[in-house]
């Protein structure tokens, strides 16, 4: 068990090492090879962006290495205009993702610009080539087409937690001789609290402009200005979700269940663990909450090409919401044990607490190896906003711990 403590211990301490060490790349490329027909070896330097001025600008800006160009959806926009005819004026070549000639009729046939710095080093059509890195390349479909409808992965994985949390929470009401008719009304509640409360604190804590810019954008599925448009509920704060459904529960505990808070805050804790890493696997698929700048050799290092512009370059970085996936997992085992198999469930408040201080100190950690989120107008001692905002949070759980001790059921 020692042994194991201590390796835990040394990978903790070596991943946050690395990010005050973080490598900084000025010129917003990475490095890369191409390897042609197994044998030959060309060096790229690679760019990748979401922002149009970005993208527009590189293709004058004068470059002394062959340079490779990965395209997403929001560049892709500019086929049809100059854009993409100045590249071709400048020697790039449109490519598929098989490194050949793209279709230009179709638009999802782009891939990646390619220029090479001399004849020698371009790619002949019909030649194999792949693109070898030290780093990962994180750039998923958006999700599944099913028919005229697009499934996004971060939406199914919302569906995910709400539906894993419904059949868990099922499955702890029947262990606790609880009669099913108060799950339904349960969940609703769940629902309301997690979708309000998160994006009311997204643009509270974060965002706060947008209550002037576009009012009805901060309460609905959609972007009013400049032009109206359906962007799904999107900037979403955990500390916004947790202030409303500790609401949403205490109304629920008193008015439907006739429990004490802390015997539903303790099963619920359960939940939201779990429900936390499958949001946070969402984000992975998004490309958003995205970590900082770290060596391309870092075993950690992934290049997110569909990262929104707001976090900077896009260059090898920390996949900072795997690791907080990985935390809320390894918290949902812990509290299911000690519900199952130990008497910390009579105690009532105990693992709410518990979760409360694991939940805030994983997130608080892991913030020092993300980019921030938004505007971070709340800081404190080079803390920024979600690690102020999860200090109170940890310091309740204690508190919670405390008051526990006085709050037991009989068995």
């Amino acid at each position: 068990m020692n042994n194991i403590l201590l390796r835990i211990y040394l990978f903790v301490f070596a991943l946050f090492a690395q990010g005050l060490f973080s490598q900084n790349h000025t010129d917003g490329l990475s490095d890369g090879t191409l390897i042609v027909n197994k044998e030959k070896k060309i060096p790229v330097k690679i760019f990748a962006t979401t922002s149009g001025r970005d993208f527009g600008s590189f293709a004058q800006k004068p470059q002394n290495s062959n340079i490779l160009i990965i395209l997403n959806s929001s560049v892709n926009e500019y086929a049809s205009t100059p854009v993409f005819e100045e590249y071709k004026i400048h020697g790039y070549k449109l490519l598929n993702k098989k490194f050949q000639p793209a279709d230009t009729s179709n638009p999802k046939d782009y891939k990646y610009f390619y220029k090479p710095l001399n004849p020698q080093n371009d790619i002949e059509e019909g030649a194999k080539a792949e693109l070898e890195t030290p780093y990962k390349i994180w750039d998923p479909s958006v999700g599944f087409k099913l028919g005229p409808i697009t499934l996004h992965f971060y939406s199914l994985m919302f569906v995910f937690a709400f539906g894993f949390g419904y059949i868990l929470m099922k499955r702890i009401f029947k262990i606790d001789g609880v009669d099913q008719k108060y799950l339904d009304p349960l969940f609703t509640w769940t629902l309301i609290g997690t979708i309000l409360g998160a994006r009311l604190g997204h643009v509270i804590f974060y965002q706060p402009e947008l209550f002037k810019q576009d009012f009805w954008s901060v309460f609905l599925p959609i972007q009013t200005k400049p032009e109206f448009k359906f962007t799904g509920f999107s900037g979403l704060a955990s500390h916004g979700a947790t202030i409303a459904l500790i609401l949403t529960t205490l109304y629920y505990s008193y008015k439907i269940i006739k429990k004490n808070p802390f015997w539903v805050y303790d099963r619920l804790g359960i939940v939201v663990a779990l429900g936390g890493a499958f949001v946070r696997m969402g984000n992975f698929f998004n490309s958003e909450i995205i970590g900082k700048q770290v060596d391309p050799n870092s075993p950690f290092a992934i290049l997110f090409p569909q990262q929104s512009s707001e976090y900077g370059i896009t260059v090898p970085r920390y996949p900072s919401q795997l690791f907080e996936a990985i935390g809320y997992v390894l918290l949902f085992i812990l509290l299911w044990y000690l519900y199952r198999k130990t008497d910390k469930k009579y105690q009532q408040g105990w693992l709410f607490g518990l979760f409360f201080i694991i939940l805030w100190a994983i997130r608080f950690f892991v913030e020092f190896l993300k980019e921030p989120q938004g505007d971070e107008f709340i800081q404190f001692a080079g803390l920024n906003t979600g690690q102020v905002l999860s200090i109170p949070f940890m310091l309740a759980g204690f508190a919670i711990m405390l008051y526990s001790k006085k709050n037991k059921l009989e068995k």
